[in-house]
């Protein structure tokens, strides 16, 4: 690249060594200077392959002069660059990775212990001196058979040797490297190809196998540049090959895939250099911490469609993408090269379009698809009726890429094209595999065009790890599970339930549009159902099957927000909800899609309360149906039968029907609807055999119907209990997703709170529950103790997200009580702060159902004032409201002060 005056003015700098002046300051500064010049330069935007190139070679310039310094002229060493550097590729705050090496006189020396001449207190200084003056350096000391060896050793040492760059030293010494580690001596290029490949899926496995993590790592990460690295390595031990261009005239690129390729590089290269800018060091990984400012600097804004984040981030990963897919294809290609030597087994006829060879699905001439681009369809249900095959040849996806903008609207039209499609979803087997194909082909954005605007979509927040295309598709693949039967260990019941679905099919098209319409403004949900039923009836499907398609999606989020924010203890709740469904039919494709969908949302967040809480409403309101919604089950006849279970058990345990009913007459009737039978009795067994010196009670056990570890309290009320306990518990490191405070009118509580670890799982350990039970204990004895407070760091990644804290009321007139929604953002001490303005403003709180959506708090409270009766004054309100935002303000101000 051309500048109006050099970055580094060598004859003032060679002036100035040469009167005298100390190198130290003058390097020093010409280091600053030159990272002060590229940076000028890369916000200019000038192009950034050039900046890369230039900075090596500014540097090189810098170390020879170093090297002239410091090292004799006529000794047996040579400096040089390996690895990135020595494909002369340096990033602002790249590793300078240098390898001194030895030749034999040197050694000889070495041996000998005579080295007159200081040599190695020279070579010592040097990496010294490059350390002084700013550069980050990472070096090795090697001769020659120690490179072999350990090139043998470890394939990632072979490559860095791979790419040496002789800087200064003897040229012999250099050309001697290259041939002790050429493939005619070790990793011959299959052996290569194969270490090389099973080191990505190891590289793959570490970032679970997806390119769409929230926060990707540019170089390490599927799709990124580690993948295009490795496509130029193997061809360069192959071919022999020093740039990806090369692959161009060996006739393994076209002219177009390079280009694709190269503008691919070049962007992932502009956000490296951008994020070694603005860190300041050598980060690789696109954290929350950046991606806002990245997305300004590359001229993302929020607006209508979404936020500039989430438009910056879908750049990335459609850019991951096309990596990804081009790295799979050429690596298939230079297995047929590279490994199989072309030696192919004959082809085996499929039918007149496609044929197999060696395991791999082939069309049987380059024009098939110009031919019959109905064929481009017709390849994936043939990847479903043969599953010997191990995948399409690239050469067959290369005429895929070329050929799919044959399918447009004619193409969408045609008959045979619907019924091909439908087809692939009616498979027995298969479906997932050749979605997620169809998907990387970019054949599944151009036959559902809505889908081309998900494709690498992100959804810039901590409950959604997936891009929303890698998410559609993994609400799929859980579906598919759930009718394999060696999986049935898992979700039993979803196997049951989907094995009498009428039509599976229908679920599958309810999953592929639950998302469609994320970031094109307005509610998703609506606009992907009449995406849904447009297309459902564009591909003959009746009206009755179309309609449930379109509800699925209209209502795909019903099932868990009813679940997770509602009283499913409350019969009216179970009658409204089962009044939505409708029938049996829509209530086992919703449940379905909803557990198949939240797994999908964020696989390590999935846990067994979650399991159990919805496949409790499922129970319910399949009993409410079957029962018929003209007759639902009133409150006195579901206690009733608790109370009689309980009763039953009791007796046969040697307690009093009598006693256990005196209990239960000071007992509300809300405990006996949210309880079920069994722990009413555990509760009732506890409670009428305590001793009052014994209290207060606290017990910890494992609660197999929901989910979690039950923590019960029982003793004398009092002030500020529940924020007194839920501080005791999160500081404890718990999380709490219920609780059910119970005042008898013998001014005792039975307050239950269910709780999970941080990783979603119940409490194991025995030594774990007996701290538990200790420490609530012992604070809980002292009625004049006072809040620990939570001192727990709020994590990284929760900094980066605001909710706006909002509340809402409403009133439950069937159970007297007010219900309050907060959302806001996600704290370690929430809840002990709500409890206080509960306290504050003369509130009872009987109930609370706690759900976190990635960095945001949506929790339900089912509340009373002081008589047991709904807040009725406006004023109660505004208390509240004041109260929670002044203490969730001034916890957030102390959050920042710490964090």
């Amino acid at each position: 690249m051309e500048l109006q005056r050099p970055i580094i003015d060598y004859n003032h700098l060679e002036q100035a060594l040469a009167a005298g002046q100390d190198p130290l300051p003058l390097f020093r500064d010409t280091v600053k200077r030159v990272n002060q010049t590229l940076g000028h330069l890369f916000e200019q935007g000038h192009p950034v392959k050039d900046l890369v190139t230039l900075r090596s070679s500014l540097i090189d310039t810098l170390l020879v002069h170093a090297w002239k310094l410091t090292v004799p002229q006529d000794e047996d060493v040579a400096l040089i660059a390996v690895g990135g550097y020595g494909r002369g590729e340096l990033h602002p705050a790249s590793d300078i990775d240098l390898m001194l090496l030895l030749g034999s006189g040197i050694q000889d020396k070495l041996m000998n212990s005579s080295d007159q001449s200081g040599l190695l207190e020279a070579l010592s200084d040097l990496l010294t001196f490059f350390w002084d003056i700013g550069l980050e350096v990472g070096h090795s000391v090697r001769t020659l058979d120690e490179c072999v060896c350990e090139a043998k050793r470890d394939i990632t040492v072979a490559t860095n040797l791979m790419e040496s760059r002789l800087l200064a030293g003897p040229e012999s010494l250099h050309e001697s490297l290259r041939f002790v580690i050429g493939p005619k001596n070790l990793w011959p290029s299959d052996q290569f190809f194969k270490a090389k490949r099973e080191e990505q899926k190891a590289r793959y496995l570490k970032y679970d196998d997806t390119v769409s993590n929230l926060e990707p790592n540019i170089k390490e990460s599927p799709g990124g540049l580690r993948d295009i690295q490795t496509v130029v390595w193997v061809a360069k031990r192959h071919f022999d090959a020093d740039t990806m261009h090369d692959l161009v005239s060996h006739g393994f690129l076209t002219k177009q895939e390079f280009e694709d390729l190269d503008a691919s590089q070049q962007l992932l290269w502009k956000i490296r250099f951008a994020l070694h800018q603005l860190t300041g060091r050598r980060e690789d990984r696109i954290l929350f911490d950046y991606q806002k400012t990245l997305a300004e600097q590359f001229g993302f804004e929020d607006d209508a469609e979404g936020l500039g984040i989430e438009k910056f981030m879908q750049q990335y990963y459609q850019t991951a993408i096309r990596i990804s897919r081009m790295n799979e294809m050429l690596l298939q290609l230079f297995e047929e090269v590279i490994v199989l030597k072309y030696h192919l087994d004959p082809p085996k006829q499929i039918n007149s379009r496609f044929h197999s060879r060696s395991g791999y699905l082939e069309v049987v001439n380059s024009r098939v698809f110009a031919n019959t681009p109905l064929a481009m369809l017709e390849l994936f249900l043939i990847m479903e009726q043969h599953p010997e095959l191990h995948g399409v040849r690239a050469s067959t996806i290369r005429l895929i890429r070329s050929h799919r903008h044959l399918i447009d609207d004619n193409f969408r039209a045609s008959l045979q094209a619907r019924s091909l499609f439908m087809e692939i979803l009616r498979q027995p087997r298969g479906i997932t595999h050749e979605l997620r194909r169809m998907n990387r082909y970019g054949i599944l954005s151009r036959y559902i065009p809505a889908f081309y605007h998900i494709v690498g979509r992100m959804q810039y927040d901590l409950f959604h790890v997936y891009t929303v295309d890698e998410h559609t598709l993994f609400v799929i693949c859980n579906l598919r599970r759930f009718m394999i039967d060696k999986h049935r260990n898992e979700f039993p019941l979803c196997n049951d339930v989907m094995e009498r679905l009428p039509k599976p099919e229908l679920i599958f098209l309810a999953a592929l549009f639950h998302d469609i319409a994320k970031g094109r403004g307005g509610n998703h949900s609506t606009l992907g159902a009449e995406h849904a039923r447009k297309f459902c009836q564009h591909h003959e499907l009746g009206d009755y099957d179309s309609n449930l398609v379109a509800w699925l999606v209209e209502n795909h989020l019903l099932f868990s927000k009813t679940a997770q924010r509602k009283d499913i203890s409350d019969p009216e709740v179970i009658r409204d909800f089962s009044e939505a469904m409708g029938s049996l039919t829509r209530l086992d494709y919703l449940y379905l899609l909803t557990v198949a969908d939240i797994r999908a949302t964020d696989p390590k967040k999935w846990n067994n309360w979650k399991n159990l809480l919805l496949r409790e409403l499922y129970h319910a309101s399949k009993q409410a149906l079957l029962r018929g919604l003209e007759n639902p089950q009133h409150r006195d006849e579901i206690v009733q039968n608790k109370q009689a279970g309980a009763r039953h058990f009791l007796v046969s345990e040697g307690i009093e029907a009598d006693q256990a009913n005196r209990h239960w007459l000071s007992l509300s009737l809300d405990y006996f609807l949210y309880h079920t039978w069994e722990e009413i009795a555990w509760q009732t067994k506890i409670v009428t055999g305590a001793n009052p010196e014994d209290l207060p009670l606290v017990l910890v056990r494992k609660s197999a119907t929901r989910g979690g570890t039950e923590i019960f309290h029982y003793g004398e009320d009092r002030d500020n209990l529940f924020a007194f306990t839920t501080s005791l518990l999160d500081q404890l490191g718990l999380n709490i997703v219920g609780a059910r405070l119970e005042t008898a009118d013998t001014g005792y509580t039975l307050n239950s709170y269910l709780v999970l670890e941080q990783d979603g799982g119940m409490v194991e350990d025995s030594s774990r529950k007996d701290r538990i039970q200790t420490t609530l204990h012992k604070a809980l004895q002292d009625p004049h103790a006072l809040d620990p407070g939570v001192s727990r760091r709020v994590p990284r990644q929760l900094k980066h997200f605001s909710t706006p804290t909002r509340i809402d009321f409403g009133t439950d007139e069937a159970n007297q009580r007010t219900i309050m929604k907060l959302v806001a953002d996600d704290r370690p001490g929430l809840l002990s702060q709500v409890g206080y303005a509960f306290r504050d403003c003369g509130v009872r709180l009987i109930k609370a159902k706690i759900a976190t959506i990635g960095a945001e708090a949506q929790d339900t409270f089912f509340i009373t004032d002081l008589s047991n009766l709904p807040l009725s004054e406006p004023s109660q309100w505004d208390c509240l409201k004041e109260g929670i935002f002044k203490r969730l303000d001034d916890s957030a101000s102390r959050d920042s002060t710490t964090g």
